[in-house]
């Protein structure tokens, strides 16, 4: 019985130790694989991931996905060590979006590019294939970034096959004005037309909507580029506002590079706390000239706005820009034809056309418009509004006509991309609307004075003629009186 049962423990142990053996022989098992889609990606970009923090995956009790075992990833060089620390210590510091999102401006010059995983381009997509389990580092490659976007960066827990969707990080901007009728006193809203007369200040509006990562920035820097038409005269008065206060003193104002620009540059718009979807507006008036532009083709005006678009370390002083945004003012031309009862041009006339103001008075627009030989009168550049036009020089022998009152309405596009002056018209008769030529023409009639007798004409006249007879018979009577006999 000893002797058996030696032989079955001999005979254990050897099987024990076999397997043993054959356990050390087998290969490891290969840590699982995962990947990341990056849905509606910006057209031209192209991505890449870097492991940041490589780890251990396990499911705890609950059956949650849990890294342990936080060390350094493959993605970064080994002097991020010496920088932050221990992984394990950085891992825990990242507790929200904001955190994360300044270590991977940090991360910026650790990153090691070997071993960067690069994407492949799908349908609005882009596929990050073969990661291990770990925090990833997601980022443009520098040369992906057009002048009209920006860089996009962030990180992400990688447990399992992820999709993220980057958030739009390029802000928007858009032109205004206001229109207000001179006669009614009444002023619009901020919308992309107006008309006005020459000699008006015309109130404009820029408004900057910043991209929702400015926190991502350690600097955020915006140029407002508005451009004037020949038509307008900006007046140096432009205010910038932030949550309604005046932070101008942030700002530099003064003329662009070229023609009739101006630029309003900040060159770190979180000096006065702006952040991610800020809004910052920029109010200033211009006069309308005398080199406007009457008619349909109006005077335009838009604005771009330039902006900080790679909030990365090595990213500083490059610069996208939005597209342009228009806005049109426009302004009118009077024209009167003078002519005779029969439809003849008639010279010596001069004319002065009034405005109604807010207080319901007439006043006039610009002085008496007359000359000798002058048979047509303009007045260039008014708006919509009531008007009265008074022959105030009437020709010699015509008599003054009657004054004209009519009221000027014009249509235009308040919300568009194009504005259009779709209608101009009065509500005379008298006067005809020319939409191209953004001209109201009417013709006016002289009369003249009617012939009267002047006093004692006509009977004068009469009186010397029957003078005349009576002396001629008081002169036959008396001859015939001398020769009858009883005279002789």
């Amino acid at each position: 019985m000893k002797r058996f049962l030696s032989m079955i423990m001999v005979f254990t142990m050897v099987f024990t130790l076999g397997i043993v053996a054959h356990a050390a022989e087998m290969p490891a098992a290969e840590p699982p694989k995962f990947s990341i889609t990056i849905e509606n990606a910006q057209p031209g970009h192209t991505y890449e991931a870097y492991q940041i923090f490589a780890a251990t995956l396990f499911e705890n009790e609950d059956q949650e996905k849990v890294l342990s075992d936080i060390k350094w990833g493959t993605g970064v060089t080994t002097a991020a060590e010496t920088k932050f620390g221990k992984a394990a210590d950085k891992a825990k510091e990242l507790t929200d979006s904001d955190a994360a999102r300044t270590f991977a401006n940090e991360l910026e010059t650790f990153l090691n590019g070997e071993n960067a995983k690069p994407s492949v381009a799908g349908e609005g997509s882009y596929t990050i294939s073969d990661l291990e389990a770990g925090y990833y580092l997601i980022k443009d490659k520098d040369k992906s970034v057009s002048g009209n976007d920006a860089y996009t960066s962030y990180i992400m827990e990688v447990v399992g096959n992820v999709s993220a969707t980057p958030k739009s990080s390029v802000p928007q901007v858009e032109k205004k004005v206001q229109d207000t009728n001179d006669s009614t006193n009444v002023t619009t809203g901020w919308q992309d037309s107006a008309d006005y007369d020459i000699g008006d200040d015309v109130p404009f509006q820029l408004t900057a909507t910043l991209a929702d990562n400015v926190s991502s920035y350690k600097s955020y820097k915006i140029v407002f580029h508005d451009t004037l038409s020949a038509g307008l005269t900006y007046n140096k008065d432009a205010q910038v506002m932030f949550n309604g206060t005046d932070v101008t003193g942030h700002f530099e104002i003064g003329p662009g590079s070229t023609g009739n620009t101006l630029t309003i540059t900040c060159d770190d718009v979180k000096a006065f706390n702006a952040t991610n979807g800020s809004v910052i507006t920029v109010n200033y008036t211009a006069k309308l000239n005398e080199q406007a532009v009457v008619g349909s083709t109006g005077n335009p005006n838009e604005v771009y706005l330039e902006y900080s678009n790679n909030p990365n370390p090595s990213g500083t002083g490059k610069v996208g820009q939005t597209p342009k945004d228009k806005v049109i003012v426009f302004t009118y031309e009077a024209v009167v034809n003078k002519t005779n009862e029969e439809d003849q041009p008639l010279e010596g006339a001069g004319f002065t056309l009034y405005k109604k103001d807010k207080n319901g008075d007439f006043q006039p627009v610009g002085e008496e418009v007359k000359g000798d030989k002058m048979t047509t009168f303009t007045w260039k550049g008014i708006d919509d509004g009531e008007y009265r036009l008074e022959e105030t020089t009437t020709p010699k022998g015509y008599n003054t006509m009657e004054p004209i009152t009519f009221n000027i309405t014009a249509e235009h596009d308040i919300q568009s991309d194009e504005p259009k002056l779709t209608e101009l018209k009065s509500d005379n008769v008298v006067f005809t609307g020319n939409n191209t030529a953004g001209t109201l023409e009417a013709t006016v009639v002289n009369h003249p004075g009617l012939v009267l007798p002047s006093t004692g004409g006509v009977g004068t006249t009469m009186f010397y003629a029957l003078g005349g007879i009576l002396i001629l018979v008081a002169g036959a009577m008396l001859l015939l009186k001398k020769r009858s006999p009883g005279n002789a």
